[in-house]
């Protein structure tokens, strides 16, 4: 009976030991507003000891899909990962519906005002240069192009630019973010050049880019905006789809979830909180953030888009998913129509507590 004992209470202690342990994880993304509470440890992932990395997108994309895949949780290019999904049968990490980076798309479209474009339309026929033909950004910019103004891809010639002025903050562009389909009228440009060269240069009519190019940023006399008012332009666009367009998604790795089952629900806790603190921070941002109109800025976005104006999950977010599937195989970058099941699976449930869900 002793020894019986005695065995028991070492099972007792080792199983007790085995709850207790803490998970160790390499997490990489951004280190914006949303997940900065995680990155500094005022939130917390249960159970989980958490080592922070700082990326760019397109080499995450690239560490993911054709790298080490060090990380054990990482941002994604949600189109990048469709396209490893459609087109590669990826199947090593799980996408759960966690949205760090989203961006309204008219803004990202530049131009040569003096080719006599003046409106979407004008488009049409004129030379257009990117760096990442199928990254996420330009896949919404090419839709939203056709939904709202009957701009197709096949009326413009393309122009791939053979580097990227964003690329030390955004990382070198990836394999799935240079993905051509056929048919289209497609060149690349000249050695040594950025798309924002080509544009600063008149080689090409207009950009395409998620990242203000660097001539634009510089000044250039002849480079501007195709919407010189995106905001109100954005705002509309939101207002008629109710879509706020999807960038970056989350990432974990699937052997993780075998032995963790738990694990994706404690993940999207922890990030949804982070996301709860930079929106709590928001109310005192007139006070430590130095743009002057903040405080107006924030009441109208509250205004037009509520506030929780940057959910997670899939209930708010479906149609924008739907949006970018439909996209990705109507441009024939993918070579299957997926589901929302397709990326998320059993992760579908995943839902924030909030007032607006």
């Amino acid at each position: 009976m002793k020894h019986f004992l005695v065995l028991l209470c070492t099972f007792i202690l080792s199983a007790q030991a085995i709850s207790d342990e803490v998970l160790k994880l390499e997490i990489a993304g951004y280190k914006v507003d949303r997940v900065r509470a995680l990155f500094d440890g005022k939130v917390d992932i249960d159970g989980v000891e958490a080592n922070f990395h700082q990326a760019g997108i397109g080499d995450l994309n690239t560490e993911l899909f054709v790298g080490g895949q060090k990380y054990d949780v990482t941002e994604v290019g949600l189109h990048p990962y469709i396209l490893a999904v459609a087109n590669d049968g990826f199947d090593d990490y799980q996408l759960l519906p966690i949205f760090p980076i989203r961006v309204f798309r008219h803004k990202s479209i530049f131009i040569r005002t003096d080719r006599g474009i003046t409106g979407p339309q004008d488009l049409k026929g004129k030379t257009i240069a990117t760096a990442g033909f199928s990254s996420t950004s330009l896949t919404w910019i090419r839709g939203i192009l056709e939904d709202e103004y009957g701009v197709k891809p096949s009326d413009i010639n393309w122009v791939l630019a053979r580097k990227d002025s964003s690329a030390e903050a955004a990382g070198k562009v990836s394999k799935n973010e240079s993905i051509v389909p056929e048919g289209l009228k497609v060149e690349y440009g000249p050695e040594g050049l950025s798309e924002s060269d080509l544009l600063a240069e008149g080689i090409v009519d207009a950009v395409f880019h998620a990242a203000e190019p660097q001539a634009y940023i510089d000044g250039h006399p002849k480079i501007a905006r195709l919407f010189p008012d995106s905001i109100t332009v954005e705002q509309a666009y939101f207002a008629k789809t109710g879509i706020f367009p999807i960038m970056h998604a989350v990432a974990i790795r699937k052997t993780l979830l075998e032995k963790h089952p738990a694990l994706a629900a404690k993940i999207f806790e922890a990030y949804s909180l982070s996301k709860q603190e930079d929106f709590k921070a928001m109310d005192l941002g007139w006070a430590f953030n130095s743009l002057p109109w903040y405080p107006q800025v924030l009441e109208e976005t509250r205004r037009t888009m509520g506030r929780d104006f940057w959910p997670y999950g899939i209930d708010r977010n479906k149609k924008a998913l739907e949006t970018l599937l439909n996209y990705s195989y109507k441009q024939k970058l993918s070579d299957k129509k997926l589901s929302i099941n397709d990326l998320f699976g059993v992760y579908q449930n995943l839902e924030e507590n909030s007032e607006e869900n």
